[in-house]
């Protein structure tokens, strides 16, 4: 049976998409260190991220951006990039195992949501560190864009660098409006 992993990355950070993959294995070629993302080092997800695309019999990567997250929220956000990465597979699977609590709608497969999926199930490791990944090289991607937020550093997460980042240059076009930081600061820049 073809068994699918998913999972997303960027549901915390203030501004960004929300990423996430979905990725089927191939028994006959396996790859060693596969963990929950957030386990692992930069350096090590790097190398498994050409890995996983290298050996995984399909992957695929797909996300819900910013303006959707604000519109439907972040939950079924990432449930919606989820959905997206499963249906953009090469090879459609029999079942997924996504990482959470809840199963994205409307897929046509069977699906079990696995809470901790991506520390328990090779092909949820796998999709978290596409995710996790992709997810960073954007933030570099904006950081180059807005040098002066830090998104390279604390990746769009609601740190202190980022809050004194969002007072001094204001909201930028890809920041969530719909998380309460964010709203903050709109609210302190109309009122001055």
């Amino acid at each position: 049976m073809k068994i699918a992993g998913a999972d997303e990355a960027g549901r915390g950070p203030l501004v960004g998409s929300v990423v996430a993959a979905a990725v089927i294995l191939d028994p006959n070629n396996p790859i060693e260190g596969l963990n929950d993302s957030k386990k692992l080092t930069e350096k090590k997800r790097e190398k498994l991220f050409i890995e996983i695309q290298e050996k995984a019999l399909a992957w695929a990567i797909a996300e819900a951006s910013h303006e959707e997250i604000d519109e439907i929220n972040i939950l079924q956000a990432s449930l919606l990039a989820m959905r997206r990465a499963v249906e953009a597979l090469s090879i459609q699977p029999e079942h997924v195992l996504v990482d959470g609590n809840k199963v994205p709608q409307g897929l046509t497969m069977s699906c079990d949501a696995v809470v901790g999926g991506d520390a328990i199930h090779a092909e949820i490791s796998a999709a978290s560190i596409l995710a996790k990944v992709t997810r960073d090289h954007q933030m570099v991607e904006l950081d180059q864009q807005y040098p002066h937020f830090g998104f390279a550093k604390h990746k769009g997460y609601p740190t202190k660098a980022h809050f004194e980042a969002i007072a001094q240059h204001g909201v930028i076009d890809q920041h969530r409006r719909s998380y309460a930081p964010v709203k903050k600061a709109l609210a302190l820049l109309e009122q001055n």
